[in-house]
């Protein structure tokens, strides 16, 4: 019995990484979609490098982020997707009540959920793509109907990529602003793809906030009723 409890990753470990503020803004920080080193973490958290490198330690044992290494410099990125639904979702109950009106509005708008859009932006384009009917909604997933695989086709999506990926293909990500789920998984990640090659969006300076361009609000508006 006590092999069992131990075998694989260990709770008491996971509840102790994301226990501390200094690790949950590191996890913040990484929400961005990019890989960062020592030094940045230091800067967007206050701390020293070397605490923040000793932070990273902890998230790196805990596989909540992972390392690689670019030259001379180790850079660390959210380990995986699940990972980064459990940043959202801590982060949702962190904004329960009335401290959800506290959230900066640039990040209620538009804002980048580790590679998928969230906010106001990412729930207007999955609720069109419902009403249209493109999306159906399952118990924990969307579903892509026979439209929406055309629709996602002729917005110059191939979806046989995104299909090959070993994640969740169409996931429900409850959004922490906004309270309901946008779409994200595989298939949301290369929409927000598309719509960032579009130059429809783009990011702001040190923050997962997004601002739309006003070819954006164009194109959002003729494809999804988004302004």
């Amino acid at each position: 019995m006590e092999r069992t409890m131990n075998a694989g990753p260990d709770l008491a470990t996971l509840a102790t990484a994301v226990g501390d503020a200094t690790r949950i803004r590191m996890l913040e920080l990484l929400m961005e979609g990019r890989a960062l080193v020592a030094k940045e973490f230091a800067f967007g958290t206050g701390v020293s490098p070397a605490t923040a490198t000793a932070h990273l330690q902890r998230l790196e044992q805990a596989r909540l982020v992972r390392a690689t290494r670019q030259g001379r410099n180790k850079v660390f990125r959210i380990a995986t997707p699940t990972v980064a639904r459990m940043v959202e979702a801590l982060m949702t109950v962190a904004v329960r009540g009335p401290r959800v009106s506290a959230t900066p509005e640039p990040l209620r708008a538009a804002r980048y959920c580790y590679d998928h859009l969230a906010g106001r932006l990412g729930m207007g384009i999955t609720d069109a793509l419902l009403r249209a009917g493109h999306l159906s909604l399952r118990r924990r997933a969307f579903a892509l109907t026979p439209s929406g695989e055309a629709w996602f086709q002729d917005f110059g999506i191939d979806l046989a990529p995104v299909r090959e990926q070993r994640r969740h293909f169409a996931h429900r990500c409850l959004d922490w602003s906004e309270r309901r789920d946008h779409l994200a998984g595989a298939l949301g990640a290369a929409l927000a793809a598309r719509v960032f090659s579009l130059g429809w969006v783009e990011r702001q300076p040190d923050s997962r906030g997004l601002i739309v361009t006003p070819g954006g609000q164009r194109g959002l508006k003729r494809h999804f009723g988004v302004l």
